[in-house]
């Protein structure tokens, strides 16, 4: 497969991460919706953090293509969405092993922190005076190595794996299996056990 077979593919992937993100996230939001996610997901925690996994391979994988095969330079925003993005192969294959329900609170902050710096750097593509002056003359943020469909940028395909993580990961929080069930104190009507 060649460069734009390579990239429609990835943007695909983006753009399919973006709106299952977003769908979950409206879920989470919605009357009733967490409700309906924490019976659907429940005692699938390793599965959500399987796809999680999966997505921050594809990512990684994806963006040393751009740059060690292609040739790509990446621009300081780009490093910083690395820096956020490859640890999370890590901490979620661990995740996806152990089945550790805590692996959301490690998780979490390097995606959202990586989609916020994803959506700057788009920003900045979009309108490249919203620069502050941290990028590189010699690799400027604003320059759009890849437009698939018109729009779709690096920090793009970034983005929406980043959204889908997070999404997965405040989802995956509320499969409470293996934990034991809080206890409910009793009311003042109730009579006490024993």
């Amino acid at each position: 497969m060649d460069l734009i077979g390579i990239s429609r593919t990835l943007a695909s992937l983006s753009l399919l991460s973006a709106v299952f993100g977003l769908l979950l996230l409206a879920l989470l939001v919605a009357p009733g919706g967490r409700r309906l996610l924490a019976r659907e997901v429940h005692g699938q925690r390793r599965l959500l953090l399987l796809v999680a996994w999966i997505t921050a391979t594809v990512s990684t994988v994806g963006s040393l293509y751009l740059s060690d095969v292609v040739g790509f330079v990446p621009c300081l925003l780009c490093w910083y969405q690395r820096i956020a993005m490859y640890p999370l192969v890590l901490v979620l294959g661990t995740g996806v092993i152990t089945a550790d329900r805590r692996t959301w609170r490690w998780g979490l902050p390097l995606a959202i922190s990586g989609l916020l710096i994803a959506l700057y750097h788009i920003s900045i593509q979009f309108r490249p005076a919203l620069d502050v002056g941290m990028c590189d003359v010699g690799v400027p943020c604003s320059a759009r190595y890849l437009s698939v469909f018109g729009w779709v940028s690096i920090p793009v395909l970034a983005a929406g794996g980043f959204l889908l993580i997070s999404a997965l990961l405040l989802v995956a929080r509320l499969d409470r299996e293996g934990e034991e069930a809080p206890v409910r104190p009793l009311e003042p009507s109730e009579p006490s056990p024993g």
